[in-house]
């Protein structure tokens, strides 16, 4: 019992101290935190929606733009799989007209292979047989491709849970925000954010697709065509409002070098030449291989950056680019890099979401419910500090202590992983502190009986320690597994009460069993008491 490590004994009181630094920042007024050092300042338990009001959008997504993506990639399809067909089958121009896709087999002779190969690129359905295009030959050599209900249907569906997962990773990176992120029917995705009052950033955050290319700028193309719209065949004119020729277009071609598809990573940087604002980005080995090799053999030669269509800037290759790292630059803000490198990381929408109803939620309920909490909270830690102290006398005081601590290390533990406090989140830190004298309250009852048996002051107070925390520990890894239980499959405001939970069940057995035992051990080597007034 009196052995406690003087590393331990460290450990324990750096625990205590840094918890208890973070945890000031969140209760102590503005006008005292300000002479705090600025990260620890800023560095405050996030308030949850319930409490700190916030965003709300629903957002819908366009079907068309769906259906129109399901057919430029049967098209896109269609042509590859003609082109690797041994033989190769000679096909003519592919139409997209009246929501069917066809074409026509040069030589009548292929109709079946170019059949064949159509169906190759169709999917099934669930278990129905159903596939998501039906193939079928019309006028002897037309092949026609009609997009079926179905394949719409689960092309619909697997977006808008792509969606959801993009939407929620541009919002909350971190998953540390409490933000509510689910799907209404088939089409549409609530979105809640606490603390954020301004919906217009949440919308210009959820607003870009994020569909990074890169392409080679058309040398050959006319600057005045250009600033007409036009562009030589096989090019495209795409806006360019950063272009330093005024003309606020350029013709790229439509061969896409590199797409976002295959990028890993992105962050905000500086240029290290004038110190501006960047995004690097890193692709995958694929990506950064195909990436090395285009810029090898473009060396001179200009470059656009798009993002959703628009040029960012056409910088020139003066040399390869390799190892998978290139650099976005632009007229960025450091908040603007930030948040393309957000968008980038969270990957591409997979389809257009539109906002059809907004608004701003008040925080005056929260504010009432935060009153009522505070009140709680102090009444239940007075209430059990008193029944402590009349019940275990010296050792009832050591509970209070920790009781006290407990609760500064759940606010410091919340603030250092950015957690977020919601309604749910404070009955959770109210029962947290009334179960935390649970543990002293087994240990204590171990002392008396093993005192009861005859064994001395240290040693019962040794065997009341060792023989309850396995207890203690198993109670507690069950609660630990209902709040992951409740974090995994529960959002909002369900997922800040587990997160209130795990934090408050780690600190009261880190407090209840090990601070306690530091305290009591102290107390044995210095008094040498012969009875215990337990």
């Amino acid at each position: 019992m009196l052995d406690f490590p003087r590393w331990k004994v460290w450990l324990t009181i750096v625990t205590m101290v840094v918890g208890v630094a973070f945890a000031l920042p969140s209760i102590l007024p503005p006008s005292v935190t300000r002479y705090l050092p600025d990260k620890l300042a800023n560095t405050k338990i996030n308030l949850g929606l319930d409490l700190a009001g916030g965003s709300h959008l629903l957002l819908e997504a366009d079907v068309r733009d769906v259906a129109k993506q399901r057919m430029e990639q049967m098209e896109e399809g269609v042509r590859t799989e003609m082109r690797r067909a041994d033989p190769r089958i000679e096909i003519g121009d592919i139409s997209t007209a009246g929501g069917e896709l066809s074409f026509f087999v040069r030589d009548p002779r292929q109709v079946d292979a170019a059949v064949e190969a159509a169906r190759r690129l169709t999917t099934g359905i669930g278990v129905t047989g159903q596939r998501d295009w039906n193939v079928a030959v019309r006028d002897t050599n037309r092949v026609v491709m009609t997009p079926t209900a179905a394949g719409l249907d689960k092309k619909i569906n697997d977006a808008m849970n792509t969606a959801r997962e993009v939407v929620l990773k541009r919002i909350d990176p971190e998953g540390t925000k409490e933000t509510t992120v689910v799907r209404q029917g088939p089409d549409r995705i609530l979105v809640q954010v606490p603390g954020l009052q301004d919906p217009q950033q949440l919308k210009d955050t959820l607003g870009k697709t994020a569909k990074l290319e890169f392409k080679l700028v058309d040398l050959t193309a006319d600057p005045a065509q250009v600033a007409q719209g036009n562009a030589p065949p096989g090019s495209q004119v795409l806006p360019y409002p950063d272009d330093p020729t005024g003309v606020k277009k350029i013709a790229v071609q439509r061969r896409v070098m590199v797409s976002g598809d295959q990028l890993i990573d992105a962050n905000q940087n500086y240029d290290q030449r004038d110190n501006r604002p960047n995004v690097d980005i890193t692709f995958d080995g694929q990506g950064g291989r195909r990436f090395a090799r285009v810029t090898q053999e473009n060396v001179g030669k200009p470059f656009a950056i798009i993002l959703d269509n628009v040029v960012i800037s056409a910088p020139n290759i003066n040399e390869p680019i390799l190892g998978g790292r290139a650099q976005i630059s632009g007229n960025f803000t450091v908040e603007s890099a930030n948040q393309l490198a957000v968008q980038l990381r969270s990957g591409k929408l997979p389809v257009a979401l539109k906002v059809i109803e907004e608004s701003t939620i008040r925080p005056e309920l929260g504010a009432e419910s935060i009153h009522k909490g505070v009140v709680a909270g102090v009444v239940a830690t007075i209430a059990l500090m008193g029944f402590m102290i009349l019940t275990y006398m010296r050792f009832g005081v050591y509970t209070t202590i920790a009781l006290f601590l407990n609760a500064l290390l759940i606010l410091g533990a919340m603030a250092i992983f950015n957690a977020t406090l919601t309604l749910p989140g404070i009955a959770g830190f109210v029962l947290t502190i009334g179960a935390a004298v649970d543990a002293n309250v087994l240990i204590f009852e171990r002392i008396r009986e093993e005192v009861r048996r005859g064994r001395n002051t240290l040693a019962a107070c040794e065997f009341g320690y060792k023989e309850a925390r396995s207890a203690i520990f198993d109670a507690n890894i069950t609660n630990v597994i209902s709040a992951i239980i409740m974090f995994w499959f529960g959002s909002g405001p369900i997922r800040g009460f587990a997160v209130v939970l795990s934090i408050g069940i780690a600190t009261s057995v880190f407090t209840g069993v090990t601070f306690t035992r530091l305290m009591v051990s102290e107390y044995l080597k210095r008094a040498r008491p012969r009875e215990l007034n337990l």
